[in-house]
């Protein structure tokens, strides 16, 4: 019966879909951004597996259908590619280790000596199995739907209706159902987390700090992510302790998503705020667009404290609970209309002062924010009386402006890197500094991109399932591995995994930037002048070291 039963496996096999799969296996173990572990591999691998198996299975069935002639020799040539595909998953897997250490070695990470491509294997095939599964459920389903169908209805319609059926049915319970009990489950767990008082985190005596008794927003509902933003920020003491030079206490209003029922009255809040707290008699004021669960990149707002020696204000308003790449794929059109919202009632209250003594106006997020904050303001309706610039970070494969930047870069500059016609508004940046042609001076507003040829939060595209991206043509990115391939479908797949761990990069690679950075790129968006290298060079090392 075990005979039996392993026989009629074999046979359901498809030569083709072996063959493709195992070719889908092996360059799954190729390098892409960022390095993999055993699990994320070995899962990778096993999706990779799957695609391509599925693929052959199509490429048969669609030959059948079409009624051409099956070729012959058909087990004997699916025994040579069994013995064929073991044999190239062999190599590809014995090569795995020095392709992953083609990217730790530019990340500076320790190099392995093995990709246990044991485990790798294993995981790979339990992975296959599983989705396999899934397929054959699926195909049953079919099956069952187009025979009652085909008691009222010719064959080939009932065999349409299946697959319609079919497909409303998976999709309806994985979007629906599923999806919906993940996304509550997830909504629930991020809102209670972000409820947590940290008994760590005090609040503030400061009558000038938000949250404390004098403050408009209650101490508990700005939230996990805004308290630690306002209570974790440098001191004036600590700038002045740096610098040598008199130094203000910062700044920092933060209206987290309890603090009312809506995005305008939350931007209201924030106003009243920060006009409370005197941001606007500082000389500099940055609008804040967070990431999607409200967190601030401790990093970005530091760098520009020390440089400007305390003297600035920065207001934030948090629009979610969920990781940001949840947001990005549940609610993006709603962090949109909160930093619309804020920016609005800061700008219009900004234009309104006296343009001697109004502090300069900036722009900065990460990732979710990055993308929430390009979309908080057309350029069209500030054109008369612009802010000073902006700084992004990480912007996500979908933020607009940045997209259409780097598809209107000027020829021969690469698309991770790219230089925007003079670069007298836009400029992008990475690791390396600021890419600009020598001669040209920057306008009376400054825009920077700081992002990394490595991280896949801005470089994944969909399109990358049926065409080769230009990032991956030379020249290559820094930290990029020299080894990375383009295929078909795998490095779409790779991708997608890469941009799920992309924050467990090491710091300045990856969706990870880094303070030094941030200090780069703060000197060009507000033009600060009166640090040597020498003291630059100090600030980046003294950021690095803080927690």
């Amino acid at each position: 019966m075990k005979r039996h039963w392993l026989f009629g496996l074999w046979h359901s096999l498809s030569a083709g879909g072996l063959l493709l799969g195992t070719l889908f296996f092996a360059a799954s173990l190729t390098p892409t951004l960022l390095p993999r572990t055993v699990v994320t591999q070995g899962v990778l691998s096993g999706f990779a597996l799957a695609a391509g198996y599925g693929i052959g299975v199509f490429g048969r069935w669609l030959c059948v259908y079409l009624e051409l002639p099956a070729p012959r020799g058909l087990r004997a040539a699916k025994l040579v590619a069994a013995v064929g595909c073991l044999l190239v998953a062999c190599i590809f897997l014995w090569w795995a280790a020095q392709w992953q250490n083609s990217i730790r070695k530019l990340m500076g990470l320790d190099l392995v000596e093995s990709a246990h491509p044991l485990k790798v294997g294993l995981l790979a095939l339990v992975t296959f199995a599983l989705v396999i599964a899934l397929a054959r459920l699926f195909q049953l389903t079919i099956r069952f739907v187009s025979t009652r169908v085909s008691r009222f209805a010719p064959r080939r319609v009932s065999n349409i209706v299946g697959v319609i059926v079919s497909v409303a049915l998976f999709w309806s319970i994985t979007s629906g159902v599923l999806f919906r009990v993940a996304l509550h489950f997830a909504d629930s767990f991020y809102r209670q987390y972000d409820a947590l008082v940290e008994p760590e985190t005090a609040r503030p005596t400061d009558p000038d700090k938000t949250g404390s008794s004098a403050s408009l927003l209650d101490w508990n509902e700005l939230g996990r992510t805004g308290r630690a933003f306002v209570a974790e920020g440098p001191t004036g003491e600590e700038i002045h302790a740096f610098t040598n030079k008199k130094a203000l206490q910062p700044i920092r209003v933060y209206v987290g998503l309890r603090s009312a029922d809506s995005p305008e009255k939350r931007a209201r809040l924030a106003l009243n705020e920060l006009i409370r707290v005197g941001g606007f008699q500082r000389s500099v004021l940055v609008v804040v667009t967070p990431t999607g669960s409200g967190w601030i990149d401790p990093a970005a707002m530091e760098s520009l404290e020390y440089l400007q020696n305390g003297d600035v204000a920065s207001v934030a308003v948090q629009y979610s609970y969920l990781a940001s790449w949840l947001s990005l794929l549940v609610e993006p059109d709603y962090g949109a209309d909160t930093a619309q919202a804020l920016f609005r009632d800061v700008y219009d209250y900004w234009i309104r002062l006296p343009k001697n003594s109004r502090p300069r106006l900036y722009l900065h997020g990460l990732s979710l924010g990055a993308m929430n904050s390009e979309r908080s303001t057309d350029m069209f309706d500030v054109v008369g009386d612009p802010f000073q610039g902006a700084l992004w970070s990480g912007p996500p494969y979908r933020s607009g402006l940045w997209r259409s930047f780097t598809r209107d870069r000027s020829p021969g500059s690469p698309a991770w890197l790219p230089r925007f016609r003079n670069g007298s508004i836009v400029r992008f940046m990475n690791q390396d500094g600021v890419a600009a042609d020598p001669g040209f001076v920057w306008g009376p507003m400054r825009i920077v991109y700081l992002q990394y040829a490595s991280d896949p939060v801005t470089f994944f595209d969909y399109r990358d399932l049926y065409r080769e991206p230009d990032w991956i043509k030379p020249p290559r990115g820094p930290d990029v591995s020299p080894e990375l391939r383009w295929y078909p479908v795998v490095t779409f797949l790779q991708l997608t995994l890469d941009m799920a761990m992309a924050t467990t990069a090491p710091i300045g690679h990856g969706h990870v930037y880094a303070p030094g950075d941030y200090v780069e790129g703060w000197i060009e968006v507000a033009n600060v002048q009166g640090w040597s290298l020498q003291q630059i060079a100090e600030l980046k090392r003294h950021l690095g070291r803080l927690p």
